[in-house]
């Protein structure tokens, strides 16, 4: 199995980063261009996030890439993103977001996107931080 592993500081622009290299991994194991883009636009929701909301004290997010599957034959590629913050409810933001009597608002649908995006996702958040596992298959 193929991976790779970031830690990002959670200064501007540093995203693209991470939506890069999940780029050219998607491209290594021969994933559409539609769905690389749809990869990136979720690595930087997540990423965007952690730097936004976590309010972590190191000011850092890793992010383990890797390859689903067998080198000769991936499926596809699954992506943890994880910060050190202060954590949220995630059912309560998505509960929220769904509300008919919530405000419109500009910002604020990171989820919703990043839930829209990927095949499968998955949220795990305390009081020790948050890891936000996503996969695409290919």
């Amino acid at each position: 199995m193929q991976q790779i592993t970031l830690t990002l500081p959670m200064i501007p622009n540093m995203e693209l980063t991470a939506s890069k290299t999940a780029g050219a991994l998607g491209e290594h194991i021969g994933m559409s261009r539609d769905k690389i883009d749809e990869v990136q636009m979720a690595v930087v929701e997540a990423c965007i996030n952690a730097f936004e909301h976590s309010d972590s004290d190191d000011r850092e997010v890793q992010i383990l890439l890797q390859v689903l599957g067998e080198e000769k034959d991936p499926q596809g590629l699954e992506i943890m993103i994880r910060d050190h913050g202060i954590g949220f409810s995630p059912e309560k933001v998505a509960t929220k977001k769904g509300s008919a009597s919530a405000l419109p608002q500009k910002r604020g649908y990171g989820l919703m996107i990043i839930h829209g995006l990927m095949d499968e996702v998955d949220i795990r958040s305390d009081e020790e931080g948050t890891t936000v596992t996503m996969k695409k298959l290919r």
